[in-house]
């Protein structure tokens, strides 16, 4: 039987009435609505999939908590941004590998704002070590690359999306095959649901069963940085 999602109707609410009023004064009014509405569903959310996680691999995180945890904090750096809106108009959830060391690492994440929700197989924005592993593992294994980039499984759900140089990194040839994949600068799978989605029974189910399916970008990148999967 499908379980209730944690999430529901208010929670979209609470981030559609602070995109009209992102300033801190209306935060700290609402601040118990974000308390009840966003931050305990996340927890629930979180708590949930870590039962289910290995399932998949038993090498990947899910802690409930916004302090070195799952769920990302609503305030934004602004030091350096032209926006200087103090919050953020979604909720991140993230469920990163054991030997992550930032959200830069393979992992799995969910992203859920008032139109937009999606979710997400693989590594945004990684560091340099890591993104000349991902593209040698590429070059040095370009059936391995091929098999991630045919599953039937991950074709019919996910896109690769993310930033690309214009033209081959240094150090690789290109004319390599894949080589607008070795131009990728994030290799990371986007699944995009309508908002209802993650209101519907079963999401936690639909989620995990998701992350399963972008296993296989996952596996690999964790193969190129040797991590176990």
């Amino acid at each position: 039987m499908a379980t209730a999602s944690p999430f529901g109707t208010e929670f979209f609410e609470f981030f559609r009435d602070l995109e009209e009023n992102n300033e801190r004064d209306w935060f700290l009014a609402n601040k118990p609505r974000y308390q009840s509405e966003v931050l305990e569903p996340a927890y629930d959310f979180v708590n949930q999939v870590a039962d289910r996680l290995p399932e998949i691999s038993p090498h990947f995180v899910a802690v409930p908590s916004l302090v070195r945890g799952s769920v990302f904090r609503i305030y934004r750096d602004t030091r350096f941004a032209h926006d200087k809106t103090p919050y953020k108009t979604f909720q991140g959830i993230r469920f990163p590998h054991e030997m992550a060391k930032d959200v830069h690492a393979p992992g799995f994440y969910l992203h859920l704002e008032p139109g937009g929700v999606f979710v997400g197989a693989g590594a945004w924005h990684p560091d340099g070590k890591a993104l000349k592993a991902f593209r040698s593992a590429i070059v040095e294994d370009p059936d391995g690359w091929q098999a991630v980039r045919e599953d039937p499984g991950f074709m019919a759900h996910f896109q690769l999306e993310g930033d690309a140089l214009k033209r081959a990194p240094k150090g690789f040839d290109p004319e390599a095959p894949w080589i607008e994949d070795l131009r990728r600068k994030d290799f990371i799978g986007v699944c995009r649901l309508p908002e209802s989605d993650a209101l519907a029974d079963g999401f936690v189910e639909r989620f995990v069963d998701l992350c399963r399916l972008g296993s296989p970008l996952v596996r690999f990148l964790c193969d190129a940085v040797s991590a176990p999967f």
